[in-house]
């Protein structure tokens, strides 16, 4: 059995390694350089987040290994290809494979309980329902630093195994979880929406006690981490947008904070004031950005009324441009060209019943212009892609209209 994955791999990592000796790759991670360094210069594109179950054009996601692991591998290798073949963005192919080390207890010391609602078999995107665990002073001592630790016996059996396969193809490294910094999603997980605000209106102190154990809790589990040799090494990408960087060091053999990326955002908190944003979100999320190489903050959250704020969170390189923005114009100014201003065009266009280019042309122009007008470094990521309408084909044509509009 294991002869045949092997084959299978194999066939796939000398495909991946073709692409990575490709001329352009070269010129492409160069760009990236320029744009994570904050340089004007040709805007770049990624998408992410796909319904891989709506993608499977002739087969060539369909897996033939049987080994759990090699399937593992097998799905990475396949998805890569099928990338460079349909997706057609601004990857940079490498002869990389980055396998996760086993990290065992990777947890806040609460459980989530939920109910789920899945669209379609094969899905990833759900709907949940969370039970609510944090409501008094006494539930935030539910919150505890975990004991987690590196599973090396199944980390090296792994890691073995990768390198029989296609060790002498690919580097393989060893990469530990990704590191971000999202309190809020992990609150909304773990309590309910009007408890927060409650909270927030009628016991501030409650709250801030809450943020400051969890940013407390968060801070050990990375250092952790990082003592256990189990940061993520990989720059190739940092929430879904292109992570190539000269200003890191690129798969550092044992990384430190400062030799990575880190991500966060709090999308829940757009609906309440600017300054109540400040208050419990983007002080505490200074404190943490401050440690690390480089960072990106936002997610859906329109961050245009509030970027004052943002721009004082210590460490920052990148900043969300959200499809919920108001005013492209006014957020490109405030960057004031000293942040990647990196656009999240809304997946909705490539999910709705009908395709319209012309309507998805039109947005991109709109985002790509405001960035210009103020001279800001820009990028562009289509994620969040719950479904496709089973036509994968809309995004190779997505990618169509962004070449056409960046030229």
């Amino acid at each position: 059995m294991l002869k045949n994955d092997i084959q299978v791999l194999r066939k796939l990592a000398n495909q991946l390694a073709e692409l990575s000796a490709l001329p352009i790759m070269k010129e492409r991670k160069q760009q990236w350089y320029n744009l994570n360094a904050r340089k004007v210069d040709k805007p770049m594109f990624l998408m992410g987040e796909f319904p891989w179950n709506e993608m499977n054009i002739d087969n060539e996601l369909t897996l033939q290994c049987q080994d759990p692991f090699y399937r593992e591998m097998e799905t990475t290798l396949r998805q890569l290809l099928y990338r460079h073949k349909h997706i057609q963005d601004d990857w940079v192919y490498e002869p990389f494979l980055y396998v996760p080390k086993v990290v065992r207890g990777l947890n806040y010391g609460l459980d989530i309980i939920e109910d789920k609602l899945t669209r379609d078999d094969g899905n990833v995107v759900e709907a949940h329902s969370y039970v609510s665990q944090l409501k008094t002073w006494e539930d935030l001592e539910k919150i505890q630093v975990p004991d987690l630790y590196l599973d090396e016996e199944e980390t090296n059996r792994r890691e073995d195994m990768a390198k029989e396969a296609v060790g002498d193809i690919l580097q393989v490294f060893m990469d530990g979880p990704e590191v971000d910094y999202r309190p809020w999603d992990h609150f909304m997980e773990w309590s309910d929406v009007n408890t927060l605000y409650d909270k927030m209106m009628f016991d501030e102190d409650w709250v801030h006690a809450l943020m400051r154990k969890s940013l407390d809790v968060q801070l050990a589990i990375i250092y952790k981490l990082r003592d256990m040799d189990c940061l993520m090494r990989q720059q190739q990408v940092v929430h879904c947008t292109g992570g190539w960087t000269d200003l890191l060091p690129e798969n550092p053999e044992k990384p430190d904070l400062k030799d990575v990326w880190t991500y966060g955002m709090a999308q829940i908190l757009y609906t309440v004031s600017p300054e109540m944003h400040d208050e419990f979100e983007f002080q505490y999320a200074s404190e943490w950005y401050d440690k690390f190489g480089l960072g990106y903050y936002g997610c859906c959250e329109p961050l245009d009324d509030r970027m004052e704020y943002v721009k004082q969170i210590k460490g920052i390189h990148k900043i969300s441009v959200s499809a919920w923005v108001k005013d492209f114009e006014g957020m490109a100014e405030a960057m004031e060209g000293k942040f990647v201003y990196s656009n999240k065009p809304a997946p909705a266009l490539v999910a709705a019943p009908s395709w319209n280019p012309e309507v998805v042309e039109a947005d991109l122009r709109t985002r790509l212009n405001a960035a210009q007008k103020y001279n800001c470094p820009v990028e562009f990521t289509l994620k969040d892609i719950s479904t496709i309408c089973y036509e994968p084909q809309r995004l190779t044509k997505w990618s169509e209209v962004m070449r056409k509009v960046i030229g």
